[in-house]
């Protein structure tokens, strides 16, 4: 696999990001509410990341809510020209692990708009639909969407949590830079949404790309025998796993603490043999 297609992946096919970025749900607290740690070790997180290379930033409202947008700019504006912040609507958040969604037109407009402001930015490189809102009609929420993007408040439109005939349904109304779904060593159920964005040139931001932290500890022996023989850390197989998986997988890790984040972003180094790959590819079947 060429450095290039293996770093680097071109969003929306012309805005090129680094395929393994940063997530920002560790910023937040458990249940993605209220803050974990200072704000200033967010932003020395933050400030770490871009200076180690990451070009894409993931993050929603309502991690917070509200809060991981803030840190971000906080640290980050204004912002590189290399470097994309990506964030979701249509998603309002009642307390830890509780929300709901909320589709309407005018919800996600006001949800966009409220985002700009944190952000402090006039344009949201990638904004995903966090989930469609299954009481409004999808190509209204799609539609809200391009209206959005016609005015210049987003650049790329992105969906999340989405199945393979949704997915199709969208593409027939906006186009589509980038899906985030479940995707991991051990989690294969979107592989058929894997397979369309691959063929569409779609970026697939596999959430919980180390299983909800699971595949930093997984013992399994394939996985094991990887790590070992890479001086590596199980976690960091699994996300060099993704991207040697697939070109369109873009995987964005998050975490809350410097030493972690080192450790995941080393994975983008980390180059497994067909031989290995193979034995990882078996832990999904």
């Amino acid at each position: 696999m060429a450095d290039d297609v293996f770093d680097e992946f071109l969003l929306g096919g012309e805005l090129p990001v680094r395929r393994l970025g940063l997530g920002t749900g560790g910023l937040v607290g458990p249940g993605y509410c209220g803050p974990r740690g200072t704000r200033t070790e967010a932003r020395a997180l933050l400030l770490s990341a871009v200076e180690r290379g990451v070009t894409l930033i993931d993050t929603a409202d309502n991690y917070g809510p509200g809060l991981a947008e803030e840190l971000i700019a906080e640290a980050l504006h204004p912002y590189g020209e290399r470097l994309v912040v990506a964030t979701k609507g249509g998603v309002v958040r009642t307390g830890p692990d509780r929300w709901h969604a909320a589709g309407r037109p005018e919800q996600l407009r006001a949800m966009c708009e409220a985002s700009l402001r944190r952000l402090r930015s006039e344009s949201i490189g990638l904004y995903q639909l966090h989930r469609f809102d299954p009481a409004v009609p999808e190509a209204e929420q799609l539609g809200a969407l391009a209206q959005l993007r016609a005015e210049g408040k987003i650049r790329h439109i992105g969906l999340d949590t989405v199945s393979a005939g949704q997915l199709r349904r969208a593409l027939e109304v906006v186009p589509v830079a980038a899906v985030q779904n479940p995707y991991n060593l051990l989690d294969r159920s979107s592989a058929e949404v894997l397979a369309l964005c691959a063929a569409r040139g779609i970026a697939f931001l596999p959430y919980y790309p180390l299983g909800s932290g699971a595949l930093a500890r997984e013992s399994a022996a394939a996985v094991a025998a990887v790590a070992a023989g890479h001086r590596a850390a199980p976690g960091q197989i699994a996300l060099a796993w993704l991207l040697h998986h697939s070109p369109v997988l873009c995987p964005t890790p998050g975490t809350g603490s410097l030493p972690h984040l080192a450790e995941n972003l080393d994975a983008a180094q980390i180059r497994l043999t067909p031989q290995e790959l193979s034995g990882l590819e078996a832990l999904g079947e």
